[in-house]
């Protein structure tokens, strides 16, 4: 039962290397959203992250021969440097696989402290198939980075310094979750000290392995997940943490890409730091949940469980940030293709920011606009600005929700070309290493002729491309099933407005 953990967090070793993390209050957050928003500062561990507490705990409960062997573990990076600095700090040899996707200061910051490094694998199953081989091959001892007691007890600590640091009255907590450890270890302690106070788990809709498992009641393995938050990625909720989880979380709250952005910059408003997307999850979670519920004046507290973030990822969570925060409009526009068009159509938009215009010649008749406007956050002021250039005779599509439109047409308006015929749109994604673009387009453009490509890498782990093919209709279910053998996820577009109002 959870109870049990409650003497294992006591009794954790973490303070040898980790240190007790402020509880800072987001002063900005907090007076835009109407409540006490505090903010659990793991990205200040000396590893930038929460891991090192479940794994320096771990190796402490370890026996001398154990330790003698080795030890190993899969990680995308945050357990990986937990391991490397615990096992320095006690002189043990530790070996790290890692996804090849793993962003390199992740990965360089691992070697720094002298662990030996081993990239294999494009997601973190794959890496951790690879390091249970090299337990049974070499006997060293494994090390998992989320599924064990002791990790468990160890990150469960935060709960304990969250409940010390905050005695007064709290109405929820939200952890991000991947594997489930962090999560498991706080609501464990919290829900036995204060239950009155509730735990949310947060994950990214697109990896929310703990949601799927609450929803049948038992373990599910995701087919596949999204890397955006590589360091929540889990395919499948641990068998312990989900035993403990499902008895004392109060619910999962899942968040987009656009959410975990926009939380991503308030924290860098409130307190100059910038959170990894795995980081800001629980920040996105939270604003959600209050502004679904209504909530106000109320004292709610956010882990921010990490900082180890690629810097050339900050150019796509920048272009991203805006429309998570609901604070951009992505309008699709037609106006009559006549002098002076354009100026009736900025007046139309009065004092209003344009972030970004772009527009192509169609035809005599009638232009194609792709706009960016700024609005306010909330919603409101968008559906506003809709009604107001429907009043005016503008033919107008939102495509603030299209992700086909942000992603690529935004890049790509202007791109029309007469006289292709049989062209079907995809969208793909890939696992971003070095060669994985060529290694795509050399498994796609083998049959059908590409008539359109379009591929921006965003310093993220997955990379995404839109891409047109000349198909005759008779060959459809061959390109279906040809798609379908490249391994790689794909959705068709080819009815999508924003292709059809820009590129078609």
């Amino acid at each position: 039962m959870p109870h049990t953990y409650i003497k294992r967090i006591l009794n954790a070793r973490v303070y040898d290397v980790a240190q007790e993390t402020p509880l800072d209050l987001m002063r900005f957050l907090s007076a835009r959203i109407r409540n006490r928003v505090l903010l659990k500062r793991e990205d200040l561990q000396p590893v930038f992250s929460f891991k090192l507490r479940g794994a320096y705990n771990k190796m402490c409960q370890l026996p001398k021969e154990a330790l003698d062997r080795g030890v190993v573990a899969a990680s995308a990076g945050n357990h990986a440097q937990g391991l490397a600095l615990a096992a320095a700090r006690m002189g043990v040899k530790a070996t790290i696989v890692m996804p090849r996707t793993t962003p390199h200061i992740k990965v360089d910051a691992v070697k720094a402290r002298g662990a030996k490094v081993l990239l294999h694998g494009d997601t973190y199953d794959e890496a951790a198939t690879f390091a249970q081989n090299l337990v049974k091959e070499k006997g060293m001892t494994y090390v998992h980075p989320y599924d064990d007691p002791d990790v468990i007890a160890g990150q469960g600590t935060i709960g304990m310094e969250i409940v010390r640091q905050h005695p007064d009255a709290l109405h929820a907590v939200f952890v991000p979750v991947g594997g489930g450890g962090l999560c498991a270890g706080v609501a464990a302690y919290i829900k036995y000290v204060r239950p009155e106070v509730k735990v949310f788990a947060v994950e990214a809709e697109d990896s929310a392995c703990l949601a799927a498992a609450m929803k049948a009641r038992k373990r599910v393995k995701l087919s596949q997940v999204g890397l955006f938050a590589d360091g929540t990625a889990v395919a499948q909720i641990g068998e312990e943490t989900f035993r403990v989880l499902r008895k004392t979380i109060d619910g999962v709250i899942t968040v987009n890409t656009d959410e975990i952005c926009a939380a991503i910059k308030d924290i860098f408003d409130d307190t100059r730091s910038i959170a990894e997307p795995s980081g800001a999850l629980a920040l996105a979670g939270l604003k959600k949940y209050a502004e679904e519920n209504k909530l106000h004046d109320k004292n709610l507290v956010a882990i921010d469980s990490g900082a180890n973030i690629n810097f050339d990822r900050l150019r796509y969570i920048s272009e991203r940030t805006e429309i998570g925060e609901q604070r951009e409009a992505v309008l699709a526009v037609t106006i009559p293709e006549k002098p002076g068009s354009f100026k009736a159509f900025c007046n139309t938009l009065g004092k209003r920011n344009i972030t970004e215009f772009n527009y192509r010649y169609a035809d005599q008749k009638q232009a194609h606009i792709f706009v960016g406007v700024q609005v306010a956050a909330g919603g409101k002021d968008r559906e506003e600005l809709l009604r107001e250039l429907d009043s005016k005779g503008y033919p107008v599509l939102d495509m603030t929700d299209n992700e086909m439109a942000k992603l690529h047409i935004r890049h790509l308006v202007g791109g029309r070309a007469a006289g292709v015929s049989d062209e079907r749109i995809f969208r793909f994604e890939f696992p971003e290493r070095p060669g994985a673009l060529m290694q795509f387009l050399a498994g796609l453009g083998q049959r059908w002729n590409i008539s359109l490509f379009h591929y921006r890498n965003h310093g993220a782990a997955d990379g995404r491309v839109l891409a047109g093919l000349q198909v005759p209709r008779e060959e459809y279910k061959q390109l279906e099933k040809y798609l379908d053998s490249l391994g790689y996820p794909w959705i068709e577009e080819t009815d999508n407005k924003a292709y059809q109002l820009f590129l078609s």
